[in-house]
């Protein structure tokens, strides 16, 4: 069975730092580029991060560059997304995507607020 599993979502003061995990199982993770969308209340998905399947080359969505970064562990078949400096704005669920089938995880709440 192919899954997605995120972790690592909570509430974090603005300025403050989470780190998110997606857990991958039932495909072999180290051939597939994976991605992380998120989507706040009322908003269109959007692309957060995408990072290639040996995790050399990594792509960002403007509004976290320089704030946001994606790497793997491919022994581990996890990918994770450190968040820094985080705003309110970037509340929103935040979802892993594997480019094996489109397969898409259940979403990791994420609230920056005082």
């Amino acid at each position: 069975q192919v899954q997605l599993v995120e972790s690592g979502g909570g509430l974090v003061q603005p300025g403050g730092s989470l780190r998110l995990s997606c857990s991958a199982s039932g495909f072999t993770f180290r051939d597939y580029g994976m991605r992380w969308y998120r989507q706040a209340p009322g908003k269109e998905r959007e692309l957060v991060a995408a990072i290639s399947a040996n995790g050399v080359n990594t792509v960002y969505g403007d509004s976290v560059k320089g704030r946001f970064t994606s790497s793997r562990d491919n022994a581990k078949n996890t990918v994770y997304l450190q968040m820094n400096t985080l705003k309110p704005e970037d509340t929103a669920v935040y979802y892993c995507n594997s480019a094996y089938r489109g397969v898409w995880g259940q979403g990791a709440l994420v609230t920056v607020s005082s």
